[in-house]
């Protein structure tokens, strides 16, 4: 399996956000997360943040755009999700090949540089009673099942076996993040050795703070710790505006 093109992640520092937290938590005394605590919250945050855009994107193209170029919320979605897009990945297989263990949502399957259609498996039984509908060289199909494809490109129904003819786009999931430390003293010291920061775009800074502000709060048993956070978004917000 080959990676033939992903796109520059703009990654926000894991460490700058771990610092920000905890540096709320301690001003308010509101309590204390480890890094190990702070990791899964991470993780978390990073995931609902990610899995929003879809549904964002799905609920803003119910709706005409406007004119301007660098506010239009459609294509700012676009332009965040793009940075987890995975272009001409190759996948073989013995009749039906796995995608990439980091596939969220599949996009175009490619065989031989030609994109494949995709079709139910119910549909396979029709088109082999009907000849002129079935798949070619020039026109593939594939059918999807899970983590799992397969392409047909003849008559025949022949299935691509372990071979370099079949490529696929997808939108990958975002890396599990880390904040990576060195014990001194029995105090953490951050250690960027293995760090691995989040693959969000950079605008998200804010928000993962406040989302695992949010976590956070029920971690240590204090609502108000969401408060506090979203108070911060909005000086963040502000200063940004002046």
């Amino acid at each position: 399996m080959t990676t033939l093109y992903k796109k520059e992640i703009m990654a926000v520092s894991i460490d700058t956000v771990y610092q920000r937290v905890l540096s709320i938590l301690n001003k308010e005394q509101r309590g204390y997360i480890t890094p190990q605590e702070f990791n899964l919250l991470a993780n978390q945050a990073q995931v609902e943040i990610f899995e929003q855009y879809f549904y964002d994107l799905n609920q803003f193209l119910r709706f005409p755009g406007n004119n301007t170029e660098y506010s239009d919320m459609v294509n700012i979605l676009n332009e965040k999700i793009s940075l987890f897009e995975v272009i001409g990945t190759t996948i073989t297989g013995t009749t039906t090949m796995t995608l990439p263990a980091a596939t969220y949502k599949l996009g175009s399957v490619l065989y031989k540089g030609v994109e494949a259609e995709r079709i139910k498996q119910k549909d396979i039984l029709l088109l082999k009673q009907t000849p002129l509908a079935a798949p070619t060289a020039s026109r593939p199909i594939y059918v999807k099942d899970y983590a799992k494809i397969e392409v047909y490109y003849d008559s025949t129904f022949t299935k691509t076996e372990v071979t370099n003819d079949v490529t696929v786009n997808y939108i990958a999931k975002p890396s599990t993040v880390e904040w990576t430390y060195t014990d001194v003293g029995g105090n953490p010291l951050y250690n960027a050795t293995n760090v691995i920061n989040f693959e969000l775009h950079g605008s998200e800074e804010a928000k993962l703070v406040v989302n695992i502000l949010a976590l956070a709060g029920v971690v240590i048993k204090d609502p108000g710790v969401y408060q506090i956070a979203a108070t911060e978004e909005t000086k963040t917000i502000q200063q940004e505006k002046s």
